[in-house]
C-alpha cells in the first residue's frame, strides 16, 4: 500500500532529474573529456618534442602584437652545433578532435596566419608550426582541399604521434 508521501512532491531541496538537465549534464560531461583529451594532445606534442632535443622555453608563448594578446601553444629551441647557434620554433597544437574537422582546420589557419604574421615582426628568427596527431594527417590532410590549402598558405607541419608521444613528420610548404 502506498503511503501519502509516495505522492508527494519533492522538496525543493530535492533536485529531480528531467530531460534537460540530463542532457546539460552530458554536454558538460562531453566538454570536459574534450578539455581533458586536448591537454593530453598538448603534453604529447610537448614530449615529442622534448624527446628530439628540444628546449620547451614558453608554455605558452605570450606574444604582445598590435595591442593584442596572442597565446602560441609552446615555444621552444634547440642548439645547432655545427653553426653554434639556436634554432627556434613556436608550435600552435591541434587536437583535431571535434565533430567538424572543416571546423576546426578553419580555426587552426586563421590561429597560424595571425601568429605568422605577429612572429614575422616581432620574432623573425621564430619558425611557426601547426601541430597535428598522426590520425588527422593520415585522413583529413591528405584531401586535396586540405594539401592545396596548407601550401597555397605556406603552413609548416609537425605531426605528432599522442601515443608514441613521437614526432612522425616535419613538413614545411
Amino acid at each position: 500500500m502506498r503511503s501519502k508521501r509516495d505522492h508527494q512532491k519533492p522538496h525543493s531541496s530535492q533536485q529531480v532529474l528531467n530531460f534537460d538537465s540530463i542532457l546539460l549534464y552530458a554536454k558538460t560531461f562531453e566538454a570536459i573529456l574534450q578539455i581533458m583529451a586536448k591537454d593530453i594532445y598538448h603534453f604529447a606534442a610537448r614530449t615529442a618534442l622534448e624527446k628530439e632535443g628540444w628546449v620547451i622555453t614558453n608554455d605558452p608563448l605570450f606574444i604582445t602584437f598590435k595591442e593584442v594578446n596572442l597565446e602560441i601553444d609552446l615555444g621552444a629551441e634547440r642548439l645547432i652545433a655545427a653553426e653554434r647557434n639556436e634554432e627556434r620554433i613556436a608550435v600552435e597544437i591541434k587536437s583535431f578532435l571535434g565533430k567538424s574537422a572543416i571546423s576546426e582546420f578553419h580555426t587552426a589557419l586563421g590561429q597560424y596566419l595571425n601568429y605568422r604574421a605577429a612572429l614575422t615582426e616581432l620574432q623573425p628568427e621564430r619558425q611557426l608550426y601547426l601541430g597535428i596527431p598522426s590520425d588527422a594527417y593520415h585522413s583529413f590532410f591528405q584531401l586535396s582541399f586540405t594539401k592545396d590549402a596548407l601550401k597555397t598558405h605556406q603552413i609548416a607541419l609537425i605531426v605528432y604521434n599522442p601515443a608514441l608521444e613521437v614526432i612522425e613528420t616535419w613538413q614545411k610548404n
